[in-house]
């Protein structure tokens, strides 16, 4: 990225995405040309470039394409039907920090070092131990360029989890992820040089920071289009605060849907302003849908860039969210059916606080509008990863590859079962097995194991433990041996 142009990120006028515009994600002639110009001489593509795209606190039942009928996603629905949609995909966790950790790390709630959202002093989060292997020490070692544009929250600025110091080769964005509540702050970081955002001084909203961080990553797409890289793109969107631009928010403050808006009275000065406190909104449904049709319109974007640069075909892209729901900040899931049949909301480990949907689109490898069943969870894509770039992986790795799913060869592995502990509310714990869900609230107090049958009862409702006490007792079971203890983070 060209520093010069860095340096004068004073301002932002909002992005005009001309490239949104276009015919996104369809490869062309042009494209095919240049993909096989880049082939080994053994007649062997060379390694995919990988772009995953993890929504903030996107519900199951957010996009169209996954039942959502009172705004459009085109873009995130094409890219569905240009690839694969998992209906039985499930986050790390239901909060931010240590979902992202189960991803990069290729390891589930009871093993990653990540296992909440504990805060640092003035910004930041806890920081990841520096030897902590994650797919960008993986990917670096074989050749990749790294990238996250968006969110961090895996280690405050200048400790060891920092991003520059986690083998990211590129971060721009939000290193906390508190201040991440916020679409107007004071600054961003690039690295670990801090970025003042002159537009959005004192109370001053004039600097769109998911338009700010989207162009980065555009740039950097194309400034790397002649290598191998890899970019996580971890949009704030829409994670509360409610706020979008207002060019954005006028087709959806006149649509009739939304007429009856509930107002949110937030904090619009103060201690926690631009500081992780939500700012105050009129239109929170119309707001809403604008954000997500933002970024759509994003999402769009990057599918047009790789087109038009001849790299679609051999660029993977997954899409998908990092937990369910929120109920903060005016948000209204409700309103919005955002979880469709599923129970929960974020925090929950029911399914509505860590099913979420999960798209991947590779050319040539993915069959086009095609639909799986395979049970699968963040800690996968990082041995699926593996297994595309022939690495090896180290022996702690909770996740399987579902390679063979993309493929559809008929080869797939399944999981034994899938395992979630949760660090707030007394602690929560949950297990996948199967057609069966075990959920335990108040861990803390020995609260009782709930029992489901998904295929039943996908919405959580009859509790039949009582029914079933081996089962349970088997749960039981695995609630123990699943986790190894952390003094860090402790149920409470």
């Amino acid at each position: 990225m060209k520093k010069e142009r860095r340096k004068q990120i004073m301002r932002y006028s909002p992005v005009v995405l001309t490239a949104m515009t276009l015919s996104s994600c369809i490869p062309t002639v042009a494209t095919i040309a240049i993909v096989e110009s880049h082939r080994h001489g053994d007649g062997q593509k060379d390694n995919p470039n990988i772009i995953f795209v993890l929504a903030d606190d996107l519900g199951y039942a957010d996009l169209a394409c996954m039942g959502q009928n009172k705004f459009s996603t085109p873009n995130i629905d094409k890219l569905a039907s240009q690839g694969m949609m998992f209906a039985q995909h499930y986050s790390g966790s239901s909060v931010s920090a240590p979902s992202r950790s189960c991803l990069i790390t290729g390891q589930h709630t009871g093993h990653t070092v990540i296992r909440g959202n504990k805060e640092m002093p003035v910004e930041g989060q806890h920081p990841m131990p520096s030897d902590t292997y994650t797919i960008f020490k993986m990917l670096k070692d074989n050749g990749y360029k790294t990238s996250v544009f968006g969110k961090w929250g895996l280690g405050a600025p200048g400790t060891e989890g920092a991003p520059e110091n986690q083998s990211v080769d590129e971060f721009f964005g939000y290193n906390c992820q508190r201040q991440a509540h916020n679409y107007y702050p004071y600054h961003l970081w690039h690295n670990d040089e801090k970025i003042m955002l002159d537009g959005n001084k004192d109370q001053n909203e004039d600097d769109y920071a998911p338009y700010i961080i989207h162009n980065e990553a555009i740039d950097f797409i194309k400034e790397n289009k002649d290598t191998t890289f890899f970019m996580w793109y971890t949009s704030v969107i829409p994670h509360a605060e409610l706020k979008v631009p207002e060019k954005e928010l006028l087709p959806f403050a006149g649509d009739s849907v939304f007429e009856k808006e509930v107002a949110y009275n937030g904090c619009d000065e103060g201690e926690y302003y631009k500081n992780g406190g939500y700012g105050s909104q009129k239109y929170t449904h119309a707001t809403f849908a604008a954000m997500i049709s933002v970024l759509d319109k994003q999402v769009g974007d990057i599918c047009a860039t790789l087109d038009s640069l001849g790299i679609a075909d051999n660029t993977m892209i997954v899409f998908t969210s990092d937990n369910g729901p929120h109920l903060e900040g005016g948000a209204d899931p409700d309103f919005f059916n955002s979880n469709g049949e599923l129970r929960g909301y974020k925090r929950d480990l029911y399914e509505g606080g860590i099913r979420v949907p999960f798209i991947v689109k590779w050319n040539n490898v993915v069959k086009k509008n095609s639909k799986s069943e395979h049970v699968s969870a963040f800690w996968d894509f990082m041995p699926t990863v593996a297994e595309i770039i022939k690495a090896e992986l180290p022996e702690n790795i909770d996740g399987i590859s579902y390679l063979d799913e993309l493929k559809d060869n008929g080869k797939q592995k399944e999981h034994d079962y899938l395992y979630w502990e949760f660090h707030e509310n007394n602690g929560r714990q949950a297990i996948r097995k199967g057609d069966w869900k075990a959920v335990r609230y108040d861990v803390h107090n020995n609260g009782k194991i709930e029992l489901y049958n998904l295929i039943e009862d996908i919405s959580e409702k009859n509790n039949i433990a009582e029914k079933y006490p081996e089962i349970v007792d088997e749960f039981d079971s695995l609630m123990k041996v699943s986790r190894t203890d952390s003094d860090l983070f402790k149920f409470q």
